[in-house]
């Protein structure tokens, strides 16, 4: 699978539209003919204007097995859906004579079965309205000619069987009968608006992507339209067995990683694989330790914002589960679906410059590892804008996550964008080895730069070596946006002995509109729940991301399937929750104070934002000030109020040794500095104490 068809990167694929445009303009409604139906929101919704959203893949059907189905075609000739079996891909397209916007969509379809068609792709137009007139149908099936079936569904089987929503619905089926697409044809036309163009063609990109042998960037879009009298609910392979249900499942959620050659530790792309682990399987399922995913589900109001959400969606997981507890039936191997394939290395196919450490480092066979800083020098003599990366262990097992910056020439020592100060240029962890990013989007990598690589090892019982690297894509030109990552640190902390639910909080101001791509939390192993919060500037707060039960072992990026503002004039509050007690069998001493440091047994608390800003315009920022007093000042500033008390100057304080254990002293000081009384420092009094505090360490 082709990283740049990764579902993981599903979040970019809008970005430049949304950032770009502005919001799509109302258009007078059309007169529906006499006896049409109503244009109707999807799902139900009384929205004005209705798009193409993105969906989740497999809240969509994607990823399930059809069974054959036979039915008419207009002529009264019997057809099945097993009849083309041969043929690449099938498309199974939602219409109407009557719906408006089906009417709308009609050129469009008509063109991509005559395009397709000569590519061994077979299409299928089904109309679902009894009222539909014959005359109407007969003439909509001539604008296709040989290139369509076209189907009178009266009773919407066909349509129940695949899993149709609206008559604008698309589902698109491989070789072995599996939902490989399903949505809209593009996002040309809404309910409430018309574009005199689309600027996403989904269907088309699909197909390509299908043909290729790669997934599509894009599986699963809502399809404005007319609704039709039932849910995707209704397709259900009606015989729960291996290779017609569980098998797509484990496809979509865990082979990925589940496979021979992948980082996890066996396989489950065979029946045999699946029931030697079934235990495992439904142990890790109920516990919701795996597929690795840990934001809190949305309401059932709401669907997931996350592009790369790779949890179970609740049919899959209890179709799993029933499977698992009941005879694990293999089924017939005739419905099984095809199977994936994965690049040997690249993903993102062969890059345009390699970037390796400079020697194997030595993992050890048992234990823990101290994280390793290694430094790669680089050879690129002008600067070059980067629009994707890939970092590739060459032992995969032992490697647990990695984080990348990059320093310019000349900037010092290697480390001088210390991690939660400077953020990370690109990151690594198991199932996320990388992004690339859309056309117009790009990250810098100036002129002679040094690569820095904290790496983190977990020994597997085997000593080995790695000697990981990172491939880069150039950009074919100068991006319109520029992606950086802001770090919201708390380097203040304080874990208490023994304590199972220490909590520590952050806040930091807005100063300017911040577009948002993606969040990362990152605390080691006491970190036990995590969450980002936007505190509007009426006050009201409204949760960002939630990961209840955090999990130090999956350093899990999670980006929004479109992107979103932070307004000016808000606060962003990150909270974390540790475990010091000794009921968290990771904890390495439940009877030591923990403060921040870069080590797994110490602790940190860094709330990562992934954001993108015009080429040119300021890098997004949430540090009040510039220079290095200022940078130390905001990270100080854990409540984001532009003052530090007494407890917040501390961190600085207690960096000089005369003055640590002198609470007296520190109370003159304090006192004396504090000019204006209030029991707070502003920046200009927080300067003048570390002028001073400069010339007692000299002391």
């Amino acid at each position: 699978m082709s990283m740049r068809q990764s579902a993981e990167l599903l979040f970019v694929t809008l970005i430049a539209s949304y950032a770009a445009f502005p919001a799509v303009p109302s258009i007078a409604a059309e007169p529906a003919p006499e006896g049409s139906a109503a244009v109707t929101g999807v799902n139900g919704s009384t929205d004005l204007r209705q798009h193409a959203k993105l969906l989740r893949p497999a809240d969509h059907g994607v990823g399930r097995f059809i069974a054959d189905f036979t039915f008419p075609d207009l002529d009264g000739n019997q057809r099945s859906l097993g009849e083309f079996r041969n043929r690449k891909l099938t498309v199974v397209a939602m219409t109407s004579t009557s719906c408006p916007l089906s009417r709308k969509y009609r050129p469009t379809l008509v063109e991509l079965a005559k395009n397709y068609s000569a590519k061994d792709v077979q299409f299928i137009a089904v109309n679902c309205f009894a009222t539909d007139k014959l005359s109407a149908m007969q003439a909509a099936a001539q604008t296709f000619g040989e290139t369509a079936v076209y189907v009178h569904d009266p009773d919407e089987h066909l349509a129940r069987h695949v899993g149709a929503l609206t008559t604008t619905d698309v589902i698109v089926l491989d070789q072995a009968r599996t939902v490989v697409y399903h949505g809209a044809i593009d996002d040309q036309y809404g309910i409430g608006y018309a574009l005199d163009a689309p600027r996403h063609s989904f269907l088309a990109a699909a197909i390509d992507s299908l043909l290729a042998g790669r997934v599509p960037e894009i599986a699963a879009t809502a399809a404005p339209g007319c609704l039709l009298d039932h849910d995707s609910a209704s397709a259900v392979a009606a015989d729960l067995t291996y290779h017609n249900r569980i098998s797509r499942i484990l496809q979509q959620h865990c082979v990925e990683c589940h496979r021979s050659g992948g980082v996890g530790p066996f396989a489950l792309d065979t029946y045999a694989d699946v029931v030697a682990h079934a235990p495992m399987i439904r142990d890790v399922v109920d516990r919701g330790t795996m597929p690795p995913w840990f934001a809190a589900k949305p309401d059932s109001k709401h669907d997931s914002v996350w592009a790369n959400d790779r949890s179970l969606s609740e049919s899959d997981r209890h179709d799993l589960l029933a499977w698992i507890n009941a005879e694990r039936t293999e089924g017939d191997v005739s419905e099984a679906p095809v199977p994936r394939k994965f690049a040997d290395e690249w993903t993102i196919g062969i890059p345009d410059y390699v970037i390796q450490i400079p020697e194997p480092i030595e993992i050890k066979a048992t234990g823990t590892m101290p994280y390793q800083f290694v430094k790669a020098e680089t050879t690129l003599e002008q600067d070059t804008w980067i629009q994707g990366y890939e970092i590739l262990p060459t032992d995969r097992s032992v490697v647990h996550h990695v984080l990348v910056n990059v320093h310019e020439k000349g900037s010092g020592r290697v480390r001088d964008r210390e991690e939660g100060v400077g953020g990370y240029w690109a990151a690594y962890v198991p199932g996320n080895a990388g992004q690339l990013y859309p056309q117009g989007f790009a990250k810098l990598l100036p002129a002679g730069a040094t690569v820095s690589f904290q790496i983190h090892y977990t020994p597997n019982g085997e000593a080995t070596q790695d000697q990981l690297k990172m491939g880069l894509i150039f950009a074919d030109s100068d991006p319109q946006y520029v992606v950086t990552t802001i770090p919201l640190a708390d380097v203040d902390l304080n874990i208490p002995p023994q304590a199972e639910n220490h909590v520590e909080t952050i806040t930091r101001p807005v100063p300017a509109d911040i577009n948002v791509m993606a969040f990362m939390a990152h605390m080691h192993v006491r970190g036990k729940a995590f969450k980002f919060e936007l505190i509007s500037p009426d006050g009201t707060t409204e949760t960002l991301l939630d990961i209840p039960r955090y999990d130090f072992n999956w350093q899990i990026r999670y980006g929004y399937r479109e992107p979103r503002t932070l307004p000016k004039g808000s606060r962003v509050k990150v909270t974390g929750i540790f475990d010091n007690s000794q009921n968290n069998p990771a904890n390495p001493d439940p009877t030591e104070t923990v403060h921040w440091g870069e080590q797994t047994h110490e602790e940190m608390l860094i709330g990562y934002i992934e954001t993108y800003a015009p080429l040119g315009a300021p890098r997004p920022t949430m540090m009040s000030h510039a220079d290095a007093g200022g940078r130390l000042f905001t990270l100080l500033d854990a409540n984001g109020d532009e003052a530090l008390e007494k407890d917040e100057a501390m961190k600085a304080i207690d960096r000089v040794p005369a003055l640590k254990n002198s609470p007296l002293a520190v109370d003159i000081l304090f006192n004396r500095i504090d000019e204006d009384q209030d029991g707070k420092l502003s920046l200009e009094e927080f300067n003048k104490l570390r002028q001073e505090l400069r010339g007692r360490r000299d002391e």
